[in-house]
């Protein structure tokens, strides 16, 4: 996942995620081969306890799910069966699930023989739900007749008026970190590891991807819908299966890649990630083959709550990051290199969630280095030390929120399990060599495929498999990195050089108001470091000649965007109101919606009344993650 912000709650608090296009294709490429599913191992011991479910795997697991759903999007409800295959001790009389609000109608074993079944009491904070308890008999296989609730906080149903095309609706899923369980009935932590297969159902004329394989071509029911089948042959944490559906158009980039997005979106989307399959060839240079088959991405509504997600051959991904000059393509980056850190190994319990973001974003950084040259490389990772150095400045530098591996409260997006990470790895890197930090980074990732893992086995691995001596194991003080808060003495920082050119203007702008007379042909980081820079007080008159020399206004690239009005309203400029209202009205990207709020809320009752003034009106259009947050904001907290 790409720089989520939200929260998930927990019961401690703490502080702070070259190949031209082949052909035009209306369809990807498919496949109707179905390997034998394979089976991960379950970690015991107690830094691998997931509090986040209810699930007692090391007593009857699922290991395999099968789904047969249908979209009804009249009702905004998806209803169906899921069936389980189970994993357990000869003994075990009892299958536990993680569900919040599933409706359950029946459960049967492999026979179709009924089993007892029994729903636990709901915990509502943090979205833990409630345990599905589940009376084996004997049985190893479990089918879940049930619908999802109509308003499953990992669905989000968009009207037409809310697509591009207007003309038909549109579904998607977002399952990180545990609200998958609101619309499937499993085990729902990232630990236990899961095959899943699907039939899914909608109406004509809408197409239906997921983060599987799709098996042959769409079936026609003869009743004005059609039936989808795909599969996941590879045991994947739940919260990596994930739906969309709506009017989406394919288009292929490479042997392996391509895009879909809705027939209006598809130029301009295909244009903007264009260079996905050098990335590929990238990645799989720098830490071995890539193993998922097909990697495809679709372009969803503005509602999407994230960046993009990392679901298995079909990331997801937001169209803000469109900006017409590939300058926002770390985020594809990211969510590829997600591949292999995050889907391929995969953190066994949320307080590990740096394993996961903060070597992808070692990795992206890596694969932007590759595809678009070190300059490029070197002023993104500027940007994430610069988010550390801020982020600690606001919290303190030992906040228990700022060491890397936490216990309790997950707390996604943070300066801290992104960059902090990706400044973890770059640090080794740096000491050892990359020659060799990249020989042991490609065996972690073969020898750990389609796992979990912990932090402990992190650095056991980095002691056994990387560490020269002692020597270098004081220099390289990697339990500090992971277990203590802040940012050890040791870290590596980027070049002083990267933005030199930048910060100087900075400078001549405080001192004398000078305008940046190269701002034009700068780089989009360049533009953002020198936005993010400026004085925090400035005047309705120096904001106005900002825009009118550097047409912050008129930027296609929403993250220059968002920088201009969360400066502008934080200095109550009331030209730039209208335009933030029709942003939020138009962006559903946690990153950028809670932000703007935030300033709103913390300017007083100016701000706070333009905050519920929008708000009434675009509430409803967001998804449950940017919902919340906002949610919180608005009630003062």
């Amino acid at each position: 996942m790409r720089r989520p912000i939200t929260k998930m709650a927990s019961s401690l608090a703490i502080l702070l995620a070259t190949a031209a296009c082949t052909a035009a294709t209306s369809e990807p490429l498919i496949s109707t081969a179905i390997p034998e599913p394979m089976v991960s191992p379950i970690l015991s011991g107690p830094e691998a306890l997931d509090t986040l479910t209810y699930a007692e795997p090391q007593v009857a697991r699922v290991t395999h799910v099968a789904l047969d759903l249908d979209l009804d999007f009249d009702a905004k409800r998806v209803g169906g069966s899921a069936e389980l295959r189970i994993l357990a001790d000869p003994g075990a009389e009892r299958l536990v699930l993680d569900s919040n609000g599933l409706d359950i109608a029946r459960v049967t074993d492999g026979s179709g023989r009924d089993l007892g079944y029994e729903m636990g009491e709901l915990v509502e904070a943090g979205g833990k739900g409630a345990p599905l308890t589940i009376m084996l008999n004997g049985a190893r296989s479990v089918r879940i007749d049930y619908r999802a609730p109509a308003d499953a906080e990992a669905l989000q149903w968009l009207t037409p008026e809310q697509t591009s095309g207007k003309v038909h609706p549109f579904l998607f899923s977002q399952g990180q970190a545990i609200l998958n369980r609101t619309w499937i009935p499993t085990q729902d932590s990232p630990g236990i590891r899961q095959t899943w297969e699907a039939r899914i159902t909608a109406p004509k004329p809408l197409d239906v991807v997921m983060s599987g394989v799709l098996q042959g071509v769409p079936e026609d029911l003869g009743d004005g819908r059609r039936a989808f089948r795909f599969v996941m042959d590879k045991p994947v944490p739940p919260y990596l299966i994930a739906i969309a559906a709506g009017d989406i158009d394919f288009r292929a980039i490479g042997p392996r890649t391509g895009v879909w997005a809705e027939p209006s979106v598809l130029p301009r989307a295909y244009a903007e990630v264009a260079d996905t399959e050098d990335m590929v060839v990238a990645a799989e240079a720098l830490y071995g083959e890539y193993r998922w088959g097909r990697y495809d991405m679709i372009i969803l509504p503005p509602a999407f709550p994230y960046g993009g997600m990392e679901n298995p051959v079909m990331t997801f991904l937001t169209p803000t990051f469109i900006a017409g000059d590939r300058s926002n393509n770390g985020l594809v980056a990211h969510e590829l290199a997600h591949s292999w850190s995050g889907n391929l190994v995969t953190n066994a319990v949320w307080g590990d969630s740096w394993l996961n973001e903060g070597v992808t974003t070692y990795f992206e950084n890596r694969i932007v280095e590759a595809v678009y040259g070190p300059k490029r490389a070197e002023q993104e990772a500027a940007l994430m030390y610069a988010n550390i150095l801020e982020t600690l400045a606001e919290v303190g530098a030992d906040a228990p929120g700022t060491a890397l591996h936490t216990d309790g409260e997950y707390e996604l997006g943070s300066a801290i399990a992104y960059d902090k990470g990706a400044f973890f790895l770059r640090t080794v890197e740096r000491i050892v060599g990359r020659e060799r930090f990249d020989a042991w980074l490609r065996q972690w990732f073969d020898n750990h495929a389609f796992q979990p893992a912990t932090s402990e086995m992190f650095l056991e691995d980095m002691m056994e498999n990387l560490v020269a001596d002692d020597a270098e194991a004081r220099a390289l003080t990697l339990r500090e990195w992971i277990f203590e808060p802040g940012l050890p003495a040791n870290v590596a920082k980027p070049d002083p050089a990267a933005f030199a050119e930048v910060d100087t203007a900075v400078s001549a702008y405080a001192d004398a108001g000078y305008m940046p007379a190269a701002y034009a042909g700068w780089t989009a980081a360049e533009q953002m470091r020198f936005l993010d820079n400026l004085p925090a007080e400035l005047s309705a008159d120096q904001l106005s000649a900002l825009d009118q020399a550097l047409g912050l206004s008129k930027t296609g690239n929403n993250e220059i965007l968002f920088l201009w009005l969360e400066m502008a309203l934080e200095n109550r400029f009331e030209p730039a109101v209208p335009q933030a209202e029709a942003f939020l009205g138009d962006v559903g990207r946690a990153k950028f919606v809670r932000p703007l709020f935030q300033v709103l809320w913390e300017e007083g009752e100016w701000g706070q009344a333009i905050a519920r003034r929008v708000y009434a009106r675009t509430r409803d259009g967001y998804h449950s993650v940017t919902r919340a947050g906002v949610d919180r904001i608005m009630a003062g907290d």
